[in-house]
């Protein structure tokens, strides 16, 4: 899904520039109340802990992205990540998440276009994490609070996210489109190919989500409150049990098992699973081959980058080249993806000080 440079017209590719640079300074902003909320008391576990978790959200999805699995005709697809990262850090936090992940992958790795990188954002990080979380949400209030009804909604949001983010993109197309081309049959191939993209992106999300919310729910942003109460038996009725006052042990909230588990999982798919995904073309590639819109196609600013293609340069075994290229493209992305949390968590405290410290009546 990831539009290389020449697809959409400049004027286009700038709107769609400022659009995702105004979801970007948006998302900022809601990260810090996120970010912040996770660290209270109960709610995960400290607040320099919340950083690495978001970033390690960034870095799984950059790994999961490299496994291309097969859909149809000669198509392949891979997780766009938006529904994903809004259900496990917030909605705010999983837009910068993405786009974190797109802009290392266009810089590094030479996958989507430097110029595109506004449509991109627009189409897998705002348009997936907006349309995903709002169903999901909706979902989560009719459906009963359970576990099993967290993970369903994830995957019907996950499903719908991906065929809503092919709308966007083909709309851009019908506005700033570089080729002559049927917008009414681009637009039923690029759905058509994303529905079946879509059932993937769910199965990814709904398992994650699933298997994170088994061991620490508490660290699930869309599962908060599912814990169930205490029920004592007293004269043959179920009543709640009284609330403890005595606080959880900071060891028994701490997320670090986790955070390892995700790290390892993370390298072991970016640095050795994904030589056995799929070489076929994705949704987005093959609509464009098929349909001419990949005639103005522009080759890439940094296609002589070390990286390029997610390759080291100059290695020539394959699997090494693209196992060593998934390895860096991880711990790049967790670093990254950290460093920026922490300084949105670090700006958010700032702020709380200084709105302590400034005297009553006074303006700040």
């Amino acid at each position: 899904m990831h539009a290389p440079d020449g697809f959409i017209d400049v004027p286009v590719s700038a709107a769609a520039g400022v659009l995702a640079a105004g979801a970007i300074a948006v998302s900022l902003r809601g990260a810090r109340r996120e970010l912040d909320d996770t660290a209270r008391p109960g709610a995960g576990g400290g607040a320099e802990r919340t950083a690495p978790l978001a970033g390690l959200v960034a870095a799984f999805i950059f790994a999961v992205q490299m496994l291309n699995f097969p859909v149809a005709a000669g198509t392949s697809g891979h997780l766009l990540g938006g529904a994903l990262a809004a259900i496990l850090v917030g909605p705010y936090t999983g837009v910068l998440c993405v786009s974190v992940v797109l802009l290392l992958q266009s810089v590094l790795f030479a996958d989507g276009g430097l110029t595109a990188l506004g449509v991109n954002i627009t189409t897998m990080a705002l348009t997936t994490t907006v349309v995903a979380y709002a169903l999901f949400r909706g979902l989560v209030k009719v459906l009963p609070r359970s576990r099993r009804s967290v993970t369903a909604a994830s995957f019907v949001a996950a499903l719908v996210s991906v065929p809503a983010s092919a709308v966007v993109f083909t709309l851009l197309y019908a506005v700033g489109g570089t080729t002559d081309v049927s917008i009414g049959k681009v637009a039923g191939a690029m759905v058509g190919v994303h529905v079946l993209i879509g059932l993937g992106e769910a199965a990814i999300t709904a398992l994650t989500v699933g298997a994170v919310i088994a061991v620490r729910p508490d660290l699930v942003h869309g599962a908060r409150g599912l814990g169930q109460k205490l029920k004592l038996r007293v004269n043959g009725e179920l009543v709640d049990a009284p609330r403890t006052a005595e606080p959880v042990p900071a060891a028994a909230r701490s997320p670090r098992k986790v955070w390892i588990a995700g790290l390892v999982t993370s390298l072991l798919l970016a640095g050795f699973v994904s030589f056995y995904a799929s070489a076929n073309p994705d949704g987005l590639e093959k609509v464009a081959a098929d349909h001419g819109i990949d005639k103005q196609a522009e080759e890439h600013a940094v296609a002589d980058s070390p990286l390029a293609d997610y390759g080291v340069k100059d290695v020539d075994d394959a699997r090494l080249s693209g196992g060593l290229a998934g390895v860096i493209g991880v711990g790049v992305t967790v670093v990254a993806g950290t460093g920026v949390f922490w300084a949105v968590r670090r700006r958010r405290a700032a702020d709380e000080r200084a709105e302590d410290t400034t005297p009553a009546g006074t303006s700040v």
